[in-house]
């Protein structure tokens, strides 16, 4: 059973977007089905661009370094994007709750929505510490700007991956040896 679609694959989906930003409005489309999205998206003028402002609204979001600013910026998101909930059943998903108007099916608005809700419910679930920017691109120089969505069991995840965690190990290992040699 899937309690809460709205919580970590919204997020998770947001993240994939603005980490590696698809080319056109198919990739970003095809996302949305590798998320669990079924719902089908009416084509209108704009869509890539319009998500992409969402994604960039969204980013804000991410870069908010205060909880409290944090929760402002989500709930003027979710002000102006979501709907008072409402159980829906459709294309076979079973009964689960829409945080939109039923008409509203645009991609952008959709995304909008499941994404400001989603966020909302990942922070508040699981921590208000646990959506950031990769800890790598902390370090000067290094490029990383990643978003790390962090759903470890532990919530201490700082880095976007693997490859990052190393490089940043590696530098913490070069500076204790030069201050030790």
């Amino acid at each position: 059973m899937h309690l809460n679609p709205y919580g970590e694959y919204a997020v998770l989906l947001a993240a994939a977007l603005a980490n590696d930003w698809p080319a056109d409005r198919a990739g970003i489309v095809a996302r949305a089905r590798e998320a669990g999205m079924t719902v089908e998206f009416p084509e209108e003028a704009d869509d890539h661009g319009r998500v992409r402002r969402v994604i960039d609204d969204w980013l804000v979001v991410v870069d908010a370094s205060e909880p409290r600013e944090r929760a402002r910026l989500l709930n003027a998101h979710m002000a102006s994007a979501t709907a008072y909930p409402r159980l829906t059943d459709h294309d076979d998903e079973g009964w689960h709750l829409h945080y939109r108007d039923d008409d509203a099916r645009s991609l952008p608005r959709v995304l909008f929505a499941v994404i400001s809700v989603g966020t909302a419910l990942h922070l508040t679930t699981r921590g208000m510490h646990r959506l950031h920017r990769c800890a790598a691109g902390e370090a000067p120089g290094d490029p990383c700007r990643a978003v790390v969505v962090d759903v470890t069991r532990n919530g201490r995840q700082r880095y976007c991956s693997v490859r990052c965690a190393n490089r940043a190990a590696v530098r913490r290992h070069r500076a204790r040896a030069g201050a030790g040699g």
